[in-house]
């Protein structure tokens, strides 16, 4: 009876826990989803018309023939193989926000996706790192720039008049601030999906609780007996050792 009691308490005891994790695991796994929808509403995001994967098709189009003409402008110019671009992967989204208010996770990740087409269409299917630094003064030999009139290297920057520094290339900026917008749209993605993981999480703690309760006050270990060691009568008259 010592030995059931403790264990059926034990089972309480554990049941008890499971439950109040389970809870929390619910509590903020809502409150986390919650704050990321209400956050993004506040943002006014909402699609624009030609974020859907047959109006987003003409604009990957473009980027990937862009992609090839920088490629042959390199092969032409003699850039060795090694040094040529590697293209990154451009492919319409799957889903679509066209006039849609961005007020989730799975939302802001498709947005995310076309923001990333727009940004590679306005630099020829060109990433950030590709891209020159400066704007090409003229006359800069075309093997020390990006191909699309910008270079690394300052002393083929063009100058400002009035501030005497290189002139920034426009299209990295415009890169900077669609990485940024971006990354902020995959995080608030990420944001949803722990938020989801922990209300199933919390599901699957309160089912366990529930569970050991069932258990523990149902009687399951009613039949549990503690073995202990006895003699016997036969060999306790032979004197032999206990069984």
């Amino acid at each position: 009876m010592t030995a059931k009691r403790f264990f059926q308490w034990g089972g309480i005891a554990s049941a008890a826990i499971l439950v109040a994790f389970g809870i929390a695991a619910l509590v903020l796994g809502i409150r986390g989803g919650s704050t990321v929808n209400s956050n993004l509403k506040q943002e006014y995001i909402f699609g624009t018309p030609d974020m859907t994967p047959t109006a987003i098709a003409p604009e990957v189009q473009q980027i990937q023939k862009a992609q090839s003409q920088l490629a042959a402008a390199q092969a032409k110019a003699g850039v060795p193989a090694a040094q040529r671009f590697t293209f990154t992967k451009v492919t319409a989204p799957s889903g679509s926000v066209a006039g849609k208010l961005v007020d989730g996770g799975s939302r802001a990740r498709v947005f995310a996706q076309y923001m990333r087409i727009h940004a590679l269409g306005a630099s020829s299917g060109l990433t950030y790192s590709q891209m020159g630094r400066y704007v090409a003064k003229p006359g800069t030999p075309i093997k020390f720039t990006d191909f699309l009139g910008a270079t690394s290297d300052p002393k083929y920057a063009l100058v400002d008049a009035k501030t005497k520094q290189p002139v920034s290339n426009g299209r990295r900026d415009l890169w900077v601030t669609e990485t940024a917008l971006t990354s902020a749209l995959n995080l608030a993605y990420t944001a949803s999906q722990i938020s989801l993981f922990g209300i199933v999480v919390g599901v699957a703690l309160l089912l366990a609780g529930i569970g050991f309760a069932v258990l523990a006050l149902g009687g399951a270990l009613r039949d549990v007996r503690v073995p202990k060691l006895h003699r016997s009568p036969q060999a306790t008259l032979a004197g032999g050792p206990s069984a």
